[in-house]
């Protein structure tokens, strides 16, 4: 079983993304996070899972220098796809009401990437879930914003939130994928790694 044969290693999970940590922690397999501020801008020519893919990667190159043989070093991206544009994560509440409001009513994609590196392999795996919200009031949204943290999340939402509980009318794909972390990809690929 994977949780065995990773007591080898050295899971390093570099998130500060308390979802990401939560979703990871589930898993039974022991971890450590490990942060470096990283600038999460991104090539004009990129679109769709490129976007994440690329910020996933990003996230990766300050911990290259350091990796010891047994570490393996798990970061990732989350984006929201809407109307052919990526949405990040909202600068102030007034960008995060703008951004909920263009949801309402509608169904986006929600992208999130990992990339998972040792010093001898890497890969970027990706998912895509489809999520679509009832139209929200105005008065909602607000609501919402003051109580619930906004800011440091992909399309101003969690789907773990008041707003996925009572907004959110269908969901096609993972759920942790909406969540920031596509756990049935990253368990995938970490059996890869560890049975080569």
């Amino acid at each position: 079983m994977l949780i065995d044969r990773l007591k080898n290693y050295n899971i390093i999970l570099a998130s500060s993304s308390p979802r990401r940590q939560e979703i990871f922690s589930e898993l039974g397999i022991e971890f450590e996070i490990r942060l470096k501020p990283v600038k999460e801008e991104y090539p004009d020519r990129l679109n769709y899972a490129e976007i994440s893919d690329y910020l996933a990667q990003l996230k990766s190159l300050p911990f290259e220098e350091e990796l010891k043989p047994n570490d393996i070093l798990i970061t990732s991206d989350t984006i929201v796809w809407h109307e052919n544009e990526a949405i990040g994560k909202p600068k102030d509440e007034a960008d995060a009401f703008q951004m909920i409001q263009s949801l309402s009513g509608k169904t986006h994609e929600v992208i999130s990437s990992v990339c998972i590196r040792s010093g001898d392999f890497q890969k970027t795996v990706n998912a895509v879930t489809k999520v679509s919200f009832r139209e929200i009031e105005d008065e909602e949204i607000w609501y919402y914003i003051k109580n619930y943290k906004v800011l440091d999340k992909a399309g101003a939402y969690g789907i773990q939130d008041w707003i996925g509980k009572t907004a959110v009318t269908s969901i096609e794909g993972s759920y942790f994928n909406v969540m920031g972390l596509p756990m049935h990809l990253v368990y995938k690929t970490l059996n890869e790694l560890v049975n080569r």
